[in-house]
């Protein structure tokens, strides 16, 4: 979830929308039948289509809405953002009104949809490989009430940590929950797969995740856009006893969806995007799940010698697996990610082929596949590459100037390094993460979304003076209310700092769930009305804010103090819009 403020990001929502002269109409064939092999004989459909150049996040955000739907329900993080900004910008939205505003946090997403997808509509919910942690619950007992109206969860996955705390695989949740999953290869496929997912999701009453990586969502190409199916009607689930997870219902459902997920598992070994495609030099098979199989082919224009098995649909096709086993000397897993399907191969063959992949070392455990490393797992001599330029200087992010956040920490570094030498600040997710790097190196902690309040009224538990959280007005209405319930509760002594920005900063300016509530919020938690401050953080205000600072610190009990002032970025665009 970490995002650096960026105006630039907004020049693509210029780009969203190209129509007449940029669109080129003919027949094509979409949605075509597959059988788990290379070449289909099953009968395919002529569609009007219409083609666009677009992120992997909008051929999703495009597929969905032409897939009839009903609402998309998220929380910014990337790179998932631009799906639901896609939807929002896009006309269909406004005529057939769909839901597009952003949700408080992921949790609250997938129950909502869920709510959507109970009265028969379809639902999409999109969110950062990290918001899967935030909505797990509910996730996982979506497998058990099923779905009614189609409900797809878009994860989207962050391998070389480019903007997160961690490298996180959301397939191992599909495979916890006993749940479908698909992992699109290109933008068309991810464009023709969310349809999929929904056609898919109603068949078996069964909420559908899609994976898709950073590499696929924020990466181009041309895409071909057939036209929207109608949004469904009202209707109701025909077992609604099943979503009343009460345990004697849940022990009927739960051996219900073991034995669908063997119909799920021949889905896969008969879906099109599951393809077993032939090769004479039988010494390796190479099994690409998603994107990797663009690394394989880059590397054989002229055609892999090598059986490769495209894998783009879960549960994992086992029979597929097997045949390659029985055929080749050895198996080259590649997958963006973790080694799921190099453990779960592992497990699965009695005999002892070698499987090789990212836990043998042929390929990095960490970060993201490129051609190159995967160039170097199938035995082929590396390319020339030239050095990194020693002319180029290192540019590590900063808080823009002008920023809020800049004033903050510099009064607070202020007054805890003058009275308090012991302080220690516990810091959250956001643009003012960045207040760990120099010039103001002013925090301590940074763990996930909410933290910054539990961890300070834990460490004031153990005796800590002063505890400091700090915290954005965004990540504070997703995680961090509890959290300062629970501080309230026990009245611990600590100091809390909501940054407010008026806006979600870090992932581009979205709407932020409190803008104008917080001192309301705060209240009804039961913060003492005289121990919530707002001040402005501005250089004329500091010796203001130094004084409240010093005051709240002092004061044996929860504090808040609510720095406003509106992003820096967002500002200019509002105030260009003036203009």
């Amino acid at each position: 979830m970490f995002e650096l403020c960026q105006s630039g990001k907004q020049r693509r929502k210029n780009e969203l929308f190209r129509r007449a002269e940029d669109i080129t109409t003919k027949p094509v064939r979409l949605y075509e039948a597959g059988n788990g092999t290379q070449n289909s004989n099953e009968p395919k459909t002529d569609t009007m289509i219409k083609k666009e150049l677009l992120l992997g996040d909008e051929a999703i955000a495009w597929g969905a809405l032409n897939a009839g739907l009903s609402g998309v329900y998220a929380y910014p993080g990337t790179p998932s953002t631009e799906i639901t900004e896609f939807i929002q910008m896009h006309p269909l939205t406004r005529e057939r009104g769909i839901h597009c505003n952003w949700s408080a946090n992921e949790k609250t997403a997938l129950e909502a949809a869920l709510g959507m997808s109970f009265v028969g509509k379809r639902a999409l919910v999109c969110m950062k490989h990290v918001g899967m942690n935030v909505c797990a619950d509910a996730f996982v007992n979506s497998a058990m009430t099923g779905a009614n109206g189609g409900l797809v969860v878009v994860a989207a996955d962050d391998p070389s940590m480019h903007s997160s705390q961690n490298e996180q695989d959301s397939r191992f949740y599909a495979k916890f929950a006993m749940i479908p999953c698909f992992e699109p290869a290109s933008q068309q496929e991810a464009y023709e797969m969310i349809g999929e997912a929904f056609d898919f999701s109603e068949k078996y009453q069964i909420p559908v995740l899609m994976r898709v990586t950073t590499r696929m969502a924020h990466s181009r190409a041309v895409v071909e856009i057939g036209e929207p199916r109608q949004q469904n009607t009202l209707h109701y689930p025909e077992r609604p006893r099943q979503w009343i997870l009460m345990p004697g219902n849940s022990r009927v459902r739960y051996k219900t969806l073991i034995e669908e997920n063997k119909l799920f598992e021949q889905e896969a070994e008969h879906s099109r995007h599951n393809r077993y495609i032939d090769g004479p030099d039988k010494s390796m098979g190479i099994i690409a799940c998603g994107l990797a199989y663009n690394y394989i082919m880059e590397n054989f224009p002229e055609g892999c010698p090598f059986p490769v098995l495209k894998i783009s649909q879960y549960p994992l096709p086992t029979a597929l697996v097997q045949r390659m086993a029985s055929e080749c000397r050895s198996l080259l897993i590649v997958e963006e990610g973790q080694p799921l399907v190099e453990e779960m191969i592992r497990g699965l063959l009695g005999t002892p082929i070698p499987v090789k992949g990212r836990l043998s070392g042929e390929l990095p455990r960490t970060g993201e596949l490129t051609p190159d490393n995967v160039r170097g797992a199938l035995g082929l001599p590396r390319r020339e590459s030239e050095a990194a330029s020693q002319l180029t200087m290192p540019r590590p992010p900063a808080l823009c100037q002008g920023c809020g956040h800049r004033d903050v920490y510099t009064a607070l570094n202020d007054v805890l390094r003058e009275h308090y030498p012991d302080h220690k600040v516990f810091s959250d997710i956001g643009c003012y993460t960045l207040g760990s790097l120099p010039p103001f190196r002013a925090i301590d902690t940074c763990v996930e979304m909410g933290a910054s309040v539990t961890m300070a009224k834990g460490a004031a538990d153990g005796g800590q003076f002063p505890s400091v959280a700090v915290i954005g007005d965004s990540t504070f209405t997703h995680s961090g209310m509890t959290a300062l319930l629970d501080a309230v509760n026990e009245k611990s002594n600590i100091t809390v700092v909501i940054s407010d920005n008026l806006t979600t900063g870090m992932t581009g300016g979205q709407d932020s769930a409190g803008t104008g509530r917080l001192e309301q919020i705060c209240a009804g938690l039961g913060v003492e009305p005289e121990h919530i401050r707002v001040v402005v953080p501005l250089p004329k205000n500091m010796e203001e804010i130094r004084r409240t600072i010093r005051e709240e610190i002092e004061y044996k009990g929860v504090s808040v103090i609510i720095p406003r002032r509106e992003c820096i970025q967002t500002a200019k665009r509002h105030n260009a819009k003036k203009q």
